[in-house]
């Protein structure tokens, strides 16, 4: 396939541009499926709060040490012991159904084994990052059209290879989106088995 679209001297870097653009967002969705809760803590659950400090967005493991020393407890030790509260906040509003608890020192994260129900909720919030990351890989292909369409019209290539290139785009589309499901369906598999 690579051969078809990467063979076009015209198309050949916004090609290799496009493909890292999406292999970038299957990544992306990799990293949101790790994130995702099982039944036991891990600090990847964490990997997606993103704090408030100093009035600049920052991930959580670059301002504090994130353990889990036990199977349902993680602990969050910030660098600053002035950024708690707003750790603690941020944690509460990501949407994880975690309830941290600030001991003045360090954040105490049960993770409280998960019921039927928020197994479900838990599923639901896979398939709406599942969407979030398709729709990213489709809007990739967008722009992709758009510049073989533009290099047709600016006579860089020609209508078979415009075709060619147009296939060629909408099948890395298809493979990428393919893989992420995959990944979803795995992950699904993992929260409802537990």
């Amino acid at each position: 396939m690579a051969q078809g679209i990467a063979a076009i001297p015209g198309l050949k870097e916004p090609y290799a541009h496009l493909k890292g653009r999406m292999d970038k967002a299957v990544d992306d969705f990799r990293k949101a499926m790790a994130s995702v809760r099982t039944g036991r803590a891990s600090v990847h659950m964490l990997d997606g709060v993103q704090i408030d400090y100093y009035g600049t967005q920052m991930p959580l493991n670059q301002i504090a040490q994130v353990h889990a020393p036990e199977a349902q407890l993680i602990t969050v030790q910030p660098f600053d012991p002035s950024s708690l509260a707003a750790i603690e906040k941020s944690i509460r509003g990501a949407d994880l159904g975690l309830n941290p608890m600030n001991d003045g020192k360090i954040i105490r994260v049960p993770v409280p084994a998960l019921t039927e129900e928020r197994r479900r909720e838990m599923v639901k919030h896979l398939h709406k990052v599942l969407e979030e990351h398709r729709t990213a890989v489709r809007n990739i292909r967008r722009d992709g059209n758009e510049l073989v369409k533009k290099a047709l019209k600016d006579k860089k290539i020609t209508e078979d290879e415009e075709k060619r290139a147009l296939d060629d785009i909408q099948k890395l589309t298809d493979d990428e989106i393919k893989k992420m499901e995959e990944l979803s369906k795995g992950k699904e598999k993992e929260v409802m088995s537990l």
